[in-house]
């Protein structure tokens, strides 16, 4: 017999038919032998309709009430399938996050959760009744009882959080699609699904899986060792399983506000080579990258800054033993790289710089958390340690630092995140899958085939997904002096302003300038924040020494993810080269070990998308279609 959380959306309870339907789902699942936890949202478009009422009454309602308001949506959904359920002759309960005891911080419609009383909860499934719980929402740990909402995701967390709490065998979603698919099927629907995928991979996901899978409950089933599958409400097809690590005995006090970096890594094995002032066009990415993957030349970070005039520049990490190699290939194509609309311009200038370490931070907890890599970058600044790169992705920050400032570096950063000297980073996607096997095996359970596929010595393939963000805008500050502390001042200040950002770039590109080196720097925000932002840095510009500050909404990220891509030449050639085939012009590139994103212009974001979709043959035959 195993325990399971079932979560059902909005859609798969959206009229009385649906939740009946769903009533007969949960009593087939409990009479193979299981018991069950079934966690629910809204029915169909009931948030939305409430959201509505409150502004007819109010332009800017308060955020307790807009919590009361809200919270009643599930409750309607839990007491009606609790009855569908009784009518079927099988003993159900329902219950709102308070009385299940979902604690909360005391954040009225963003709360996060600190931790899950089950006692109520376990004594009812003792008793063989099916728990019926209003996703979503919780209870303030202050002791005032006010009721508290999650937030966006809220019903995906509330079910991972209360799988983690009881200590499920696994946790199900259910939703409106057949499972996690290759890329967003309204813009290609010949997306296929993926069979299996790792937390690690999701988080990286996370705008292409925000519709089916929240990253917040990713991030708990990862940091407590959950297993999920994601299936369709309307079929027995099965899904796309979610994998995780073992999990490693994390304490459920403070369940979703646990420091937010698991581990600091580093790697002293590294130089880096630089192209500077290579054309601003199509191709040169494709060009260099493709060379180098036919040289068999294995590279870690790569990053292109913003543009200046009609150049840009390239840099990009190898390990020190395949240096020279690099170095050759960049020497030779240099040339040839000139701008042919002007051939007198100057050609690309090769820069190496041996002595380098990649330092990082890494861990689910960081997405959308504001602060976290301006902490990275503070710590460093006071350690007096200057950053030459950064490359960020959703579950990591690296800087690339001078050898001989490593372990101070990393001395401090372990330190200002209460990290465990020698603790191991996260594992590889063949781990994280065998792991999730063993877990199903141990309960007594038959593992999927792709996890039993996991487990075999087969290689995953070098890109899952890919994901397209419309919703970004890109701000630019040019000729920020290049001395410890003006990074952390930076990100600081956008941490304060509750501004979260995600791509950082700081250009190769050295001026000197009244005596004191700079560089600009580059970074991406939510569009929605992309004025607040502009107007906050160009405040203290010039106190801080800064340049112009520049804002363009008109971008697009686009990105490729893969565990697969670790150690396999030509995957960010293949990326580059089929942009290059539409005369996409690459803006902006960021990496780290399983994620390459391109920043292109924004009315070319979806052709990009579906240009990169094919180049990896992820489509299929099947054309997906999202229910009404």
């Amino acid at each position: 017999m195993a325990l399971i959380v079932q979560k059902y959306g909005g859609t798969s309870v959206g009229s009385v038919e649906r939740i009946q339907a769903v009533a007969q789902r949960v009593y087939k699942t409990v009479k193979a032998g299981n018991s069950l936890v079934v966690v629910v949202s809204a029915m169909g478009k009931t948030t939305d309709g409430l959201v509505k009422l409150a502004n007819e009454i109010s332009t800017s309602p308060s955020r307790r009430e807009m919590d009361m308001l809200l919270s009643t949506g599930e409750q309607v959904t839990i007491a009606l399938l609790s009855m569908a359920l009784q009518e079927l002759g099988q003993s159900a309960i329902s219950m709102t996050g308070a009385q299940v005891g979902i604690v909360t911080e005391a954040e009225h419609t963003r709360a996060r959760i600190l931790h899950i009383e089950t006692d109520r909860l376990s004594r009812h499934l003792n008793q063989g009744k099916v728990v019926v719980v209003a996703g979503f929402q919780g209870i303030s740990s202050n002791g005032e009882l006010e009721i508290t909402t999650l937030g966006r995701g809220g019903s995906d967390t509330s079910a991972v959080a209360v799988a983690a709490a009881i200590q499920a065998n696994f946790c199900e979603i259910y939703t409106d699609v057949p499972g996690i698919l290759t890329t967003d099927p309204r813009l290609v629907p010949e997306a296929q699904l993926i069979d299996e995928i790792t937390c690690n991979e999701m988080l990286e996901l996370a705008s292409l899986g925000a519709k089916v899978l929240h990253p917040r409950a990713v991030e708990i089933a990862r940091n407590y060792g959950v297993p999920l599958v994601v299936r369709s409400s309307w079929t027995d097809d099965p899904g796309t399983w979610v994998t995780s690590p073992k999990p490693q005995g994390r304490s459920l006090v403070n369940l979703e506000i646990a420091r937010p970096v698991d581990n600091v890594e580093f790697d002293t094995d590294q130089a880096k080579v630089s192209l500077l002032r290579v054309p601003d066009k199509p191709g040169v990415a494709a060009r260099l990258f493709g060379e180098i993957s036919r040289q068999k030349v294995d590279v870690d970070l790569i990053i292109q800054s913003i543009h200046e005039g009609n150049s840009n520049d390239i840099a990009f990490t190898v390990t020190t033993p395949i240096l020279k190699r690099a170095e050759a290939v960049a020497a030779a194509i240099a040339p040839a790289l000139r701008s042919q609309s002007n051939p007198k311009s100057e050609e690309a200038e090769v820069m190496v710089e041996h002595n380098i370490a990649k330092v990082s931070i890494a861990g689910a907890g960081m997405i959308g958390r504001p602060g976290v890599a301006a902490k990275m970058f503070a710590t460093l600044a006071e350690a007096g340690v200057n950053i030459q790169m950064i490359s960020t992705s959703e579950v990591k920050v690296s800087c690339v630092v001078d050898a001989a400032a490593c372990d101070r570096a990393v001395t401090a950063l372990r330190t200002a995140f209460e990290i465990e000297a020698g603790k191991q980073g996260s594992r590889e996607a063949g781990e994280a899958g065998e792991a999730g096997g063993e877990f199903l095996t141990q309960h007594g359970l038959n593992a999927p085939l792709s996890l039993t596929l996991l487990n075999t010595q087969h290689s995953p393939p070098p890109v899952r997904g890919v994901a397209l963000d419309m919703n970004q805008a890109r701000i630019a500050i040019r000729q920020l002096p290049d001395r410890p502390g003006m990074a952390a001042k930076l990100f600081g200040l956008l941490a304060q302003h509750n501004i979260s950002v995600d791509m950082i770039i700081q250009s190769q590109r050295c001026r000197v300038i009244d005596g004191i080196p700079r560089r600009d720097i580059a970074f991406t925000v939510a569009r929605m924040d992309g004025e607040n932002a502009k107007k906050i840095l160009t405040q203290v510009a010039t106190e801080l020494g800064w340049g112009e500050v520049v804002l363009d909404s008109a971008i697009a990220k686009v990105s490729i993810v893969g565990a697969g891509m670790v150690g396999q030449p030509g995957v960010a050639a293949k990326m580059f080269e089929a942009l290059a085939q539409h005369q996409i012009n690459i803006q902006m590139i960021a990496t780290s070990e399983i994620k390459i994103s391109c920043v292109v212009a924004q009315e070319e974001g979806v052709k990009a998308l579906q240009a990169i979709h094919a180049a990896f043959g992820l489509a299929g035959s099947e054309k997906f279609v999202i229910p009404a």
